[in-house]
């Protein structure tokens, strides 16, 4: 993929018209966040041998249309006025001490995607741009039945989100093998173009492990791309909405199309379903995803690289550095080594051997095969996360999480390593500054630390919202802020 289909790829946004106004695999189970209910991680296909005919198309269409959910979203998008204050142009917004200035108007905009049911009690995937930043979120399932749905949490890195509706009795999706899927082989799109709800496309698989398809905007964002390349007309409207087989099984989530119109130009990508799996499991059972990682620089092997370096072997991923902490060099592993394979799967790109550690959480083991100077050498890694070690973290979005009203803000659990870095023993971090809220006024930033409301130390988002809700009087809060020095502000 070179960068000037790069440049021409957008995200399939998902809206369509923007107006103003595995169960093993994953131990996921009950203690994911799911019922009883059956799921997807819970479920096999009923029959793994239909359909007999290539090109029949109606089984696969009969089975995914019901669990394929039509989402509209609307968000609050700041205008700014005309300015009587010369605060607006400074700050960007009124003067909040009442100098004459007005505050940017927020203005209701609307949009629309897909979304792929895949539990019984009401758990949707799909895509974190078509709920992201969203105020509300409505689905309409395909029968058409209203419900307001709850964002259980969303992933950046692989544009994934899990939304969920209070439902029971729900059709969803059983999960198939993206691994096994073939280039050439059939696939159907399923979902709402341009609101034209429960729209069936049909193509092959172009190719897989697709790579740099989407420019991310933000630094924080570490891209996960791995995509399936079909030919299946996808639309505006399309993203979140299913990629299955003609047996009937998710095998992705349809996400970006290449065009120059914003229109179907003939490719279309979808993110894999064996990420979608723990993904979406991650982001029910603890708020976030739990990557581990091998803290290793890579580059794909060709002949250029292969020639400059020596390397015994044309093909795999080429280990140029490591990261601090690193898992893979705490291993064994060099620099210059050649990874081959990883758990027996071969590794012949980037995108390939990406995909398949993105599967894992820290503390997992993975097999990693290399070549070292034409010899085949195995080491047993550990993945550690972000931090360095092997930690589950769990998100701002987990149960341990809780929003505060009061002061705008919504809390979460400070990790082990988050204690160390702002030398404090207890306390909530400060997960999102919701807009025109009290820390907002008082400029306390996303990644600060309370530590003591009214004198009494806080030890969770629990605590801390219900010692915010039983205040009399005025507040007192102490912390850390974001950059390390100490704050203390009375309310």
């Amino acid at each position: 993929m070179n960068n000037q289909l790069k440049s021409y790829a957008i995200i399939a946004l998902m809206s369509s018209g923007v107006t103003l106004g595995a169960y093993s695999l994953f131990n996921l189970g009950n203690s994911s966040g799911f019922s009883d209910a059956p799921s997807a991680f819970t479920t096999s296909v009923s029959n793994p041998n239909v359909p007999g005919n290539p090109g029949e198309f109606t089984y696969a269409a009969e089975k995914t249309t019901p669990a394929v959910v039509h989402i509209k979203t609307k968000m609050e998008v700041r205008q700014r006025q005309q300015s009587s204050s010369p605060f607006d142009d400074f700050f960007g917004f009124g003067d909040p001490f009442g100098g004459g200035g007005r505050r940017q108007q927020q203005q209701p905009q609307e949009a629309s995607g897909s979304g792929v049911i895949i539990s019984a009690d009401g758990y949707i995937v799909t895509n974190n741009h078509v709920v992201a930043e969203a105020s509300e979120v409505t689905v309409i399932l395909n029968d058409k039945r209203e419900y307001k749905a709850k964002v259980i949490s969303t992933d950046p890195s692989s544009d994934l989100a899990v939304i969920q509706i209070k439902e029971t009795n729900l059709p969803f999706l059983t999960f198939g093998d993206s691994d096994a899927l073939r280039v050439g082989e059939w696939v159907l799109a399923v979902g709402n173009p341009f609101n034209l709800e429960s729209t069936v496309t049909a193509g092959i698989v172009s190719a897989k492990g697709r790579q740099n398809i989407i420019d991310r905007d933000s630094p924080d964002v570490n891209p996960l791309e791995s995509f399936i390349q079909t030919d299946a007309a996808v639309n505006p409207g399309n993203s979140g909405g299913a990629l299955v087989n003609l047996k009937g099984e998710l095998i992705g989530i349809n996400t970006a199309i290449y065009s120059r119109t914003g229109q179907f130009a003939g490719y279309s990508f979808a993110v894999p379903v064996s990420i979608v799996k723990k993904v979406s499991g991650d982001l029910i059972k603890y708020g976030n995803v739990q990557r581990g990682f091998l803290g290793v620089q890579i580059s794909e092997v060709n002949a250029k690289l292969a020639d400059e370096k020596d390397l015994k072997t044309s093909a795999g991923v080429y280990v140029g550095g490591f990261s601090e902490n690193s898992a893979a060099k705490d291993a064994g592993i060099k620099i210059n080594d050649v990874i081959v394979k990883i758990d027996g799967s071969e590794t012949k790109s980037s995108a390939k051997l990406m995909e398949i550690v993105s599967r894992k959480r820290p503390g997992e083991a993975i097999q990693v095969t290399v070549n070292r100077d034409g010899a085949t050498k195995e080491f047993k890694v550990t993945l550690k996360n972000k931090d360095g070690n092997t930690e589950i973290v769990k998100g701002d979005n987990s149960p341990e999480s809780a929003k505060s009203e009061f002061l705008g803000a919504k809390f979460a659990s400070l990790t082990p390593a988050e204690m160390k870095k702002f030398g404090v023993s207890s306390g909530v971090k400060i997960a999102e500054v919701l807009p025109d809220g009290r820390l907002e006024m008082y400029g306390l930033a996303k990644g600060s630390v309370i530590t003591k409301i009214n004198d009494k130390a806080i030890n969770s988002p629990k605590e801390a919202v219900e010692a915010l809700e039983s205040r009399k009087g005025r507040i007192k809060l102490e912390g850390v802020d974001v950059d390390g020095s100490r704050f203390i502000y009375v309310l």
